[in-house]
């Protein structure tokens, strides 16, 4: 990691990475539990050694979108050598939504510096901003948070970035920036670890002193697809422009990084607004 990255506060906290300051707000979060997300994964032994580091690194659950391969073939199972149950229990999805679905914070890694959709943050920072959930929901379930790593040979699209809350990105050598898709994985997850390794003891007051909890990305999505319909129905986007100005949209709700009241309310004015537009206009009032 290069200097400047190292000692850039962490965006929107004001928190040095690696200070006391830091270690303080994640020993008063939850540690959620993390799903490592493979996108269209074509290689199976790099299949195989994620599996590996899973074990190594105590990440609570491998998922495969699409991949383009057995992962269970024996060429996986090799390079997984005792971490083939992370193989065997990975669920298999058709898409990086349907992935990340139950997950509240989402960070996404990118090898392009150049052309992404959100702010490139270098790995300390970025996971330290996905250890920032309370443990538990305030129905008391389970709190999910996502790492999604993309196809070894042309990584994630933007269109998939903007499912993420963070962009992570490791700094590398100028003249040789490409890192094999489970080498980048190692030093993500090994990091992750070191941050959790204060995690694990936890008060009642600790939790309930946590950070607010943010909506799911499926209810996010649902908020998404109510606002598309809706500017689609009153004009303001048009068929051929509604994917370009959606990402526009996405990005902004990405920013904010709405909770889930906050989303509730939006899906609530959407909804709203959509009686207004249909309600029949009366006779001589005012267009």
């Amino acid at each position: 990691m290069d200097k400047l990255s190292v000692e850039k506060d962490y965006s929107g906290t004001g928190i040095h990475p690696y200070s006391s300051d830091l270690q303080q707000q994640l020993n008063q979060q939850g540690n959620p539990k993390i799903n490592l997300i493979l996108v269209e994964p074509l290689g199976p032994r790099n299949i195989g050694n994620i599996a590996r580091l899973c074990a190594n690194f105590e990440i609570d659950e491998l998922r495969l979108v699409a991949p383009r391969c057995d992962p269970l073939c024996g060429e996986a199972r090799q390079m997984a050598v005792h971490a083939a149950d992370h193989l065997e229990r990975a669920p298999i999805y058709p898409d990086l939504p349907a992935a990340i679905a139950d997950c509240r914070r989402v960070v996404a890694a990118s090898g392009r510096k150049e052309g992404v959709p959100l702010p490139l943050l270098p790995p300390v920072e970025a996971l330290a901003w996905l250890l920032a959930e309370p443990v538990k929901s305030p129905s008391r379930e389970p709190v999910g948070a996502a790492l999604v790593f993309g196809r070894e040979d042309r990584g994630l699209s933007n269109h998939e970035l903007l499912q993420a809350g963070c962009l992570l990105h490791i700094p590398a050598a100028p003249s040789y920036p490409s890192i094999n898709l489970a080498n980048s994985v190692a030093v993500v997850v090994q990091t992750l670890w070191t941050l959790r390794q204060n995690l694990d003891q936890r008060t009642d007051d600790q939790l309930n002193n946590a950070s607010r909890t943010l909506a799911t990305r499926d209810a996010v999505e649902a908020a998404l697809g109510d606002a598309e319909a809706l500017l689609l129905e009153v004009g303001f986007l048009l068929p051929h422009t509604a994917r370009a100005r959606m990402a526009k949209l996405r990005a902004l709700l990405q920013r904010a990084q709405p909770d889930s009241g906050e989303m509730a309310l939006l899906r609530g004015m959407v909804a709203q607004l959509r009686w207004a537009a249909r309600r029949p206009c009366p006779p001589g009032a005012p267009l």
